[in-house]
C-alpha cells in the first residue's frame, strides 16, 4: 500500500492506559512503527473492561492498541533498563506516562536517553505535569476532568457534577494534544536536528477546551455552573424530547438560526418578540417550552426533516446502536471491521482524520502479550535462546 506521513518514524510506547498510548496510537495509523513496551505480567489497560475472546485482551485493548507491537520488558530491573535505553538509541519518540522522577530513577530519564540519540523526543504525561505543587500526585481522565473544570460544569442546576458521558475524555484529548506535540518536535528536529521534552498534563487539555470560562472570570467575574442540557450563551441551544420519547439536539446560536426555526415551527409571533438574542436569553424558558411543545407533538424521524428542510441545525441523540445503523457513520468510514485470527471480526472506531493522498489505516488489532520480543530483541543481536533467558529472570 502506499507511503504515509509517518512511514520512518519509530516510537517506543512505554505508557500506559489511555493517554500517552493513544498519542502512539494515532501516529501508528499513519506510518509510525509502534512497539508497544509492557511489563512481563502485561498493560493493565489488557484487562479493562469487556474481554475479548483472546485471553490477554480486552476489546478497548484490541481497539486502542491497534497496529502496534508488543514486548515485554521490566523496565525496573537494570539489564531491562539497558535494553531500553539501547532501544531508545535507535529510536525517534518515547512515550511515557510515570510520575515525575521514575523515569530518572531508573536510569532512562531524557538526559540519560538523549546522551546517546541527541534527536530524541519524550512524550511526558501525568496528571498534573513534571513540575509544579501538584506534580507527585497520580492522575486518572476523571480527576483531569474534576480539576480542569469540566466536572463543575456537567449537570443540572442545583444538582450533582456528573462526569461527562462517563468516558476517558480527558485521556483521550491528552492522547491529541500528545500526537499534535510531539509532530511539531518532529518537525523542529529537522531544522535543529534536536529532539525535546513534550511535557503534559492531563487537565491541560480539559481546561483548554472551556470556551470563554477563562477571560470571562477574569474580565467580569463570571463563575459558570452547571447548565444541564442547554447553554446560557444560546437559546434555543439544548436537547429536547420529541414525542416518541427519542432526543433530538438543537443549536441556534445566531438570529438568523432562530429565524429558520421559528420559520419551520410556524410562529412568526416567536420570531417577532425573541427574533434577538437578547430577548431570546431573557426569556428562555418561554423560548424553550415553545420549542419543546412543538417537537413533542411529532416523532423524531418527522422532528428531523422538519429542522433539516428549514436548514435549522439539528442532529439525532444517538446511542451506539443507532449510531452503527446510521449510513453516514458507514459512508465515512467512522466504523472499521478489522479482522483478528483468534478473536475474529471486530469492530473499532476508524482513522480520524482522512487524508486525501496518504491516509492512515487500521492494518491490525491489539498485539498479543510479547508477541514481537524475539524480532525485536534479535534486532539488538539477541538470540533466542538469551531472550528466553531473560525471560526466565522476569525481565522480558
Amino acid at each position: 500500500m502506499g507511503e504515509r506521513p509517518m512511514d520512518g518514524i519509530r516510537i517506543l510506547d512505554a505508557a500506559t492506559f489511555i493517554a500517552g498510548p493513544h498519542a502512539a496510537t494515532i501516529l501508528g495509523e499513519f506510518g509510525a512503527e509502534v512497539i508497544k513496551i509492557e511489563q512481563p505480567a502485561g498493560d493493565p489497560w489488557r484487562r479493562y473492561g469487556t474481554q475479548s475472546a483472546r485471553a490477554d485482551s480486552s476489546l478497548a485493548w484490541l481497539s486502542e492498541s491497534r497496529n502496534k507491537r508488543s514486548i515485554t520488558l521490566n523496565l525496573r530491573a537494570p539489564e531491562g533498563a539497558e535494553l531500553f535505553r539501547r532501544l531508545a538509541a535507535d529510536a525517534d519518540v518515547v512515550c511515557e506516562n510515570f510520575r515525575p522522577g521514575t523515569m530518572e530513577r531508573w536510569g532512562l530519564g531524557y538526559e540519560e536517553l538523549a546522551a546517546a540519540n541527541p534527536g530524541l523526543v519524550m512524550l511526558r504525561v501525568t496528571g498534573y505535569g513534571q513540575t509544579g505543587p501538584y506534580s507527585q500526585r497520580p492522575g486518572f481522565a476523571r480527576i483531569a476532568h474534576a480539576f480542569g473544570g469540566l466536572t463543575h460544569l456537567a449537570g443540572f442546576p442545583g444538582g450533582p457534577p456528573v462526569t461527562p458521558g462517563s468516558t476517558s475524555l480527558g485521556d483521550y484529548m491528552t492522547g491529541m494534544y500528545g500526537a499534535l506535540g510531539v509532530l511539531m518536535a518532529l518537525r523542529e528536529r529537522e531544522r535543529s536536528g534536536r529532539g525535546q521534552v513534550i511535557d503534559l498534563a492531563l487537565f491541560e487539555p480539559v481546561f483548554r477546551v472551556l470556551d470563554e470560562l477563562a477571560p470571562a472570570y477574569d474580565a467580569v467575574g463570571t463563575i459558570r455552573g452547571r447548565e444541564g442540557s442547554n447553554t446560557l450563551n444560546a437559546c434555543p441551544h439544548g436537547h429536547f424530547e420529541c414525542g416518541d420519547g427519542r432526543w433530538i439536539a438543537i443549536a441556534c446560536t445566531s438570529d438568523k438560526m432562530f429565524e429558520r426555526l421559528t420559520g419551520a415551527m410556524a410562529r412568526p409571533d416567536l420570531q417577532e418578540r425573541y427574533g434577538e438574542a437578547p430577548a431570546r436569553l431573557a426569556e428562555r424558558d418561554i423560548v424553550d417550552s415553545a420549542v419543546a411543545e412543538w417537537l413533542g407533538a411529532m416523532n423524531r424521524d418527522e422532528a428531523m426533516e422538519r429542522c433539516l428542510a428549514a436548514e435549522v441545525p439539528v442532529g439525532p441523540v444517538n446511542a451506539v446502536d443507532e449510531i452503527f445503523a446510521d449510513p453516514h457513520f458507514a459512508a465515512r468510514e467512522a466504523i472499521l471491521r478489522v479482522a483478528d485470527a483468534e478473536t475474529g471480526e471486530i469492530a473499532v472506531p476508524g482513522v480520524v482524520p482522512k487524508l486525501s493522498r496518504t491516509p492512515g489505516r487500521v492494518e491490525r488489532l491489539g498485539p498479543a502479550l510479547g508477541e514481537a520480543n524475539e524480532a525485536v530483541y534479535g534486532s539488538l543481536g539477541l538470540s533466542p535462546e538469551e531472550v528466553a533467558e531473560l525471560a526466565r529472570k522476569g525481565v522480558v
